[in-house]
């Protein structure tokens, strides 16, 4: 492995708990619109902007793209839901793995296709000194989103490294694509629904089962 630099990390489902009320409001509002849909829809389509997500939706329920003003409507219900239901939690063992990337002198950001202002706040509470803040890659930066490359390759741009100085860290299949369509070495952490097999699938070069499990073999990993 190449001397690696930095770690890009995943926010929902890898640093916070957030995934099941993100998938929840998604399936409350998909509901809303009269389009059928799962939980485990939402993981799969986790990195995704809301945008494209709403898009996914509609095409895959036979009906025409909204509009733009339509989407704004749509994605606000959503936010508002999952702000009623997340309580902040921080995924378990998040905190031990990015002191141990510290530790190692490694740096570390946020590659996220979420677009939710108060949960990308509390980064900088939750994880103070351990992430760069102004490294951070979200909906608001993006143009298409996972599992496009392009979020993974910003968040290469803005630390001016090549892909194999840095490692991902991601919970979500169209995640792994991305970073792994970036050139990226990549570890999947299933803290959610699905099988493995979707994440391996998906590329990933590594899977854990929780991100303490992470923590407790980093070492190992470098």
């Amino acid at each position: 492995m190449n001397k690696k630099k930095v770690v890009l990390f995943d926010m929902d489902g890898v640093l916070y708990h957030s995934m099941p009320h993100h998938a929840q409001a998604w399936k409350e509002t998909a509901d809303w619109l009269g389009i059928a849909s799962t939980e485990e829809d939402f993981y799969m389509l986790e990195g995704r902007t809301g945008s494209t997500t709403i898009d996914f939706l509609c095409e895959r329920a036979g009906r025409s793209k909204v509009s733009a003003t339509e989407k704004e409507a749509i994605y606000a219900r959503k936010a508002t839901r999952f702000h009623e239901l997340n309580d902040g939690s921080m995924m378990p063992g998040a905190k031990c793995l990015l002191e141990k990337v510290k530790a190692g002198r490694l740096s570390a950001s946020v590659v996220t296709g979420s677009g939710q202002p108060a949960l990308l706040a509390k980064l900088k509470l939750d994880y103070h000194g351990l992430i760069d803040p102004g490294k951070t890659v979200s909906a608001f930066d993006v143009k298409i989103g996972k599992p496009h490359p392009e979020p993974y390759l910003m968040g290469l741009a803005a630390w001016g490294i090549a892909p194999g100085e840095a490692i991902v860290v991601e919970n979500a299949p169209l995640g792994v694509e991305s970073a792994k369509a970036a050139g990226i070495f990549t570890i999947a952490v299933n803290t959610g629904l699905l099988n493995d097999s979707i994440l391996l699938n998906a590329g990933a070069d590594r899977l854990f089962h929780s991100m303490q499990q992470l923590a407790d073999q980093w070492d190992e990993i470098l």
